[in-house]
């Protein structure tokens, strides 16, 4: 398409393509309902995060040049066609994975030590860094920042009784992603908990697929 593939290196990164196929049959209400999810879920909404209604909504482009336009509920649910149960109860159906036994879609562990970015296992958009990841002892990929404050949004979880929470979604996908919480380390203080089963991992020096690439400076400019 014209678009020059991106290296994953220090920072935004780059991944391995990943493949979708021509077309895959959307997930309908029923297999929806099977799945364990409930009717707002159907439609691809969550607290903070809406599906786009086909062209109706102007693109959106983060601080660091990526689209966050958000998914429609036909493209969101094609893609979570293509995750395991496991992976849809997690991203799709706001789960959580036992801890100490994470694996990223594409099985990188959730203590993987690799150098690369993280992206989100619905639509690819990054979200964060090897070098922000830290070593939490709590069985799940911690992180202190996000590669963009532009791709996570974050909403009052008020899920478990007495303990209010805040949860983290992707900007493009409003995929569950995991917590955030004041308990992290320095310099943000953060501590962002997530499940490895919401995301994809991108070793670094591996090129990008599209979805995971930030817009070409040529075409921003056509936009403006």
């Amino acid at each position: 398409m014209g678009v020059l593939g991106v290296s994953v290196g220090a920072g935004l990164a780059a991944v391995t393509l990943l493949t979708v196929p021509a077309f895959v049959p959307s997930l309908q209400p029923r297999e929806l309902q099977n799945m364990g999810l409930g009717a707002s879920r159907q439609a691809g909404i969550k607290a903070g995060w809406r599906p786009a209604k086909g062209d109706e909504v102007a693109q959106r482009i983060s601080q660091s040049g990526y689209d966050i336009t958000p998914l429609t509920a036909q493209r969101k649910s094609e893609l979570a066609a293509m995750l395991t149960d496991h992976q849809r109860k997690v991203a799709v159906g706001s789960g959580t994975e036992r801890a100490f036994t994470g694996q990223t879609v594409n099985g990188y562990p959730h203590d993987n030590k690799k150098a690369g970015l993280y992206v989100a296992a619905l639509g690819g958009l990054p979200l964060f860094s090897s070098e922000t990841k830290f070593d939490s002892g709590t069985g799940w990929p911690s992180f202190y920042a996000p590669v963009d404050p532009t791709h996570v949004i974050e909403v009052k979880d008020s899920s478990v009784p007495f303990m209010p929470r805040v949860e983290v979604l992707d900007a493009r996908a409003g995929s569950h992603l995991g917590h955030v919480f004041d308990d992290g380390p320095r310099p943000t203080g953060k501590r962002y908990c997530m499940n490895a089963a919401a995301l994809k991992f991108i070793p670094e020096g591996e090129e990008a697929p599209p979805e995971s690439r930030p817009i070409p400076v040529e075409k921003k400019e056509s936009q403006s």
